[in-house]
């Protein structure tokens, strides 16, 4: 494990970016709760009719947290809760990429556990890569995630586990304590993802692609 992957270093740099901006993430985070608490309730009032909007619509709301902190991470701006919303404007491509990565995992997991896992860290990058790379389909996307994660699957396991004291301090508090650990999380795996994709640029560069939350646009690029 490299220096610029160790837990320590990535958990730096996530409270780093995070350090004034904690209301705001608690506030992303509560949101984002109250959208499961809504899904809880549909699943225990019409059991197969929250099945269906846990599928359809809060695996996007997911992918969208995750894209907050990715964007906080890179910009050291403000949270931009609206960027939630940018899977579901894309709706079918990041639905269908989605999709598959719960029906690998799901089919790895039938060898027991452990195959899952491995396979959920490998499939782990794919929706910052569609996010990134507009062109790809979702199987591409998986595909390019497991090339990246070659030899950095216990890192980011690793990285994940570090967390463990802040969950226990979560759970002590009721659930409270994850309005804040959540965001501090996925700032962090942002700051893996950026490193990641150091590495891999270094041997088989990104081409050249665009994104944006509908306002802006982001070129990546990966020119010496």
């Amino acid at each position: 494990m490299t220096d610029s992957f160790r837990p320590s270093v990535l958990r730096a740099k996530a409270w780093d970016v995070l350090r004034d901006k904690w209301g705001q993430a608690a506030l992303t985070s509560l949101i984002i709760y109250a959208g499961y608490l809504l899904v809880l309730l549909v699943s225990s009032l019409m059991p197969l009719l929250g099945l269906v909007i846990m599928m359809l619509v809060w695996g996007m709301l997911l992918i969208g947290y995750q894209f907050i902190f990715l964007d906080l991470y890179r910009d050291k701006g403000q949270v931009e809760v609206k960027t939630i919303l940018e899977p579901v404007h894309r709706y079918g491509r990041y639905f269908g990429g989605f999709l598959l990565v719960c029906i690998y995992v799901g089919l790895w997991s039938l060898l027991f556990y452990i195959p899952g896992i491995i396979k959920m860290l490998s499939y782990s990058m794919t929706f910052y890569i569609m996010r990134e790379n507009p062109e790809m389909t979702g199987e591409q996307a998986i595909q390019r995630s497991m090339e990246m994660m070659k030899g950095h699957k216990m890192d980011l396991f690793l990285l994940m586990l570090s967390f463990i004291g802040w969950i226990l301090l979560s759970i002590i508090t009721l659930g409270i304590g994850y309005l804040w650990i959540y965001p501090y999380m996925y700032t962090a795996r942002a700051a893996f993802y950026e490193e990641l994709k150091k590495e891999y640029a270094a041997t088989q560069p990104f081409e050249g692609s665009s994104f944006g939350d509908g306002e802006r646009t982001v070129v990546i690029t990966t020119e010496a």
